[in-house]
């Protein structure tokens, strides 16, 4: 029986292409994670500054304008829900059959209606 070269370099590529695969869905996991964490960081520092700016406003007796700071929690919390959102299809989330409910990667059963997850 001979040796199969061609085999063994089509099972060394194709090992190297899942290897290549695995790690950049470990490098865009990491990145996303980062994200989230850089804009929670924003979030509570503007959480901090709005609650500065109401100490002031409430100690001066002066009337309270929040928009801009409201505004701009607002858009941080809805750019942290689309991120935790990419992080779970980048992780291999499932949906609910049941409800509709995006559910992590692992889950049993839907902690949104109860149902069990296939």
């Amino acid at each position: 029986m001979a040796f199969d070269f061609e085999k063994l370099k089509e099972d060394i590529v194709s090992a190297g292409k899942e290897v290549g695969d695995f790690a950049k869905g470990a490098t865009d996991i990491a990145r996303i994670k980062i994200n989230i964490r850089t804009k929670e960081d924003f979030l509570q520092k503007q959480y901090a500054e709005l609650g500065k700016a109401y100490y002031a406003c409430v100690e001066s007796g002066e009337e309270m304008h929040a928009e801009a700071c409201m505004d701009s929690i607002r858009e941080v919390k809805a750019e942290i829900k689309r991120l935790n959102e990419e992080l779970m299809d980048a992780q291999g989330s499932t949906v609910c059959e049941n409800c509709g409910a995006k559910q992590a990667a692992g889950t049993n059963y839907c902690q949104n209606c109860g149902a069990p997850l296939q």
